[in-house]
């Protein structure tokens, strides 16, 4: 069969990277893909939210299979389109992606449904969440409603902070639409996880556990990014815990779309606050997490491909997923200066070096062709991958990776994994 990736990053890399293992696959193509992708997949040069050429495309081509990577063309309603031109595709409906896309629909969802979640309330006006601010009092989370790559949520520590968040948020639009009204919850402290699994609306398979690592600094200082590294498993997550994830929070989500008619077909994130055993939910994607892709995917022992096709035709129930017993560490080069202001064009060099590396993977984001070489043109650059027999061992092999690319140019943390030791 042929199958086409929608999107352009580490993580549609490494779909793409896993896709193309499938003996059922022919071909691959990724839309719009990297210099990276171009390795495991013919890249077609359509932005991921054109959906009506993806949909030429896709008709053009007979691509039987469409995965989407991000999360805008969810929110557009890339799935829906599709299910009307009768074309198979993996990932929730808009109405199902509103989990990600509103952070509201989201937090009314769990309170409705007794899902556990921090305390929180709603605003539609600047001055009225000045107003709750001064009566709650800090430290709070300020989250914009809508999609904003990964960077929509801050942690306030101080009134004026707060207040300063809102104002940028509602007042001076750094988000776009996606800030004018916001979410302000209660700050939980504790541990993160984070949680994914497939489901087709009933049936639902729990991937491998794994830890994202936000920050752009050591230590999870600095500034919200898409994310700077993550590891799988994540021994936050115990046996005990993983129950309650189940029970508490995965299945009554799943059972609640379902029953406010969003039944949810796709892979959902969970992203989890953990402190004393009880999970509590920060929040949901209705996609793949970046980087926690590469490492669940470089873990996945069982074939992709027919866990896919089984979710868009509603027979998970029929699947087992196997996992490797290896650790995987993943750790994120970005260009200096991101998530802020950064250049772009500059070569990478050592990406050769790393090839005749047993067990590390490079998966690129922004990545392109210049004169032949391969250049940044993106915030977040590569993701070095490895697997490892245990978290210590892939830690060495993914910084041993690094450090054969690392010229001064792309800024990584140094501390990618350096939670989960405290567990063994």
């Amino acid at each position: 069969m042929k199958v086409l990736v929608v999107g352009s990053g580490g993580r549609e890399h490494a779909l793409c990277w896993k896709i193309r293992q499938s003996p059922l696959v022919e071909a691959v193509y990724c839309a719009p893909g990297n210099a990276g992708i171009s390795k495991h997949a013919e890249c077609v040069n359509i932005k991921a939210t054109d959906i009506e050429n993806l949909i030429r495309f896709v008709k053009a081509e007979g691509i039987e299979l469409t995965v989407v990577g991000p999360e805008l063309p969810l929110a557009l309603g890339i799935v829906d389109r599709f299910t009307e031109e009768k074309l198979r595709i993996f990932g929730p409906t808009r109405l199902a992606a509103e989990i990600e896309s509103s952070k509201v629909f989201a937090k009314n969802l769990m309170r409705k449904y007794k899902i556990p979640t921090a305390f929180f309330s709603t605003f539609y006006s600047f001055e009225d969440a000045v107003r709750w601010v001064k009566e709650v009092k800090p430290p709070l989370v300020v989250k914009a409603d809508g999609l904003a790559a990964g960077k929509g949520a801050v942690v306030c520590h101080t009134e004026e902070e707060a207040i300063e968040v809102l104002d940028a948020m509602m007042r001076g639009g750094i988000f776009g639409d996606a800030g004018s009204r916001v979410v302000i919850e209660e700050f939980l402290e504790g541990e993160e996880a984070s949680f994914f699994v497939f489901t087709d609306g009933e049936a639902i398979v729990p991937l491998e556990t794994s830890q994202d690592h936000k920050a752009l600094l050591d230590g999870d200082q600095g500034p919200n990014t898409g994310g700077m590294g993550a590891y799988s498993p994540a021994p936050v997550v115990t046996p005990e815990v993983y129950k309650k994830i189940m029970d508490q929070i995965v299945v009554p989500t799943i059972n609640a779309l379902r029953e406010e008619g969003r039944r949810y077909k796709g892979v959902l994130y969970v992203g989890l606050m953990i402190k004393d055993g009880e999970p509590k939910v920060l929040e949901f994607n209705s996609r793949f997490g970046d980087p926690e892709a590469q490492v669940l995917i470089t873990r996945m022992k069982s074939d992709i491909v027919p866990v896919l096709n089984a979710v868009v035709d509603e027979r998970l129930s029929e699947e087992i997923v196997e996992w490797k017993n290896e650790a995987s560490v993943c750790v994120v080069m970005a260009s200096r200066g991101y998530p802020g202001d950064y250049k772009k064009g500059i070569e990478i060099k050592g990406l050769e070096s790393l090839e005749a590396m047993e067990n590390v993977f490079v998966f690129h984001s922004g990545t392109a062709f210049s004169n032949g070489k391969i250049v940044t043109d993106g915030g977040r650059v590569l993701s070095v991958t490895a697997l490892g027999k245990t978290i210590p061992e892939a830690i060495y092999l993914a910084y041993s990776a690094v450090s054969k690319i690392d010229d001064g140019s792309l800024y990584y943390r140094k501390d990618i994994g350096k939670k989960a030791l405290k567990y063994l």
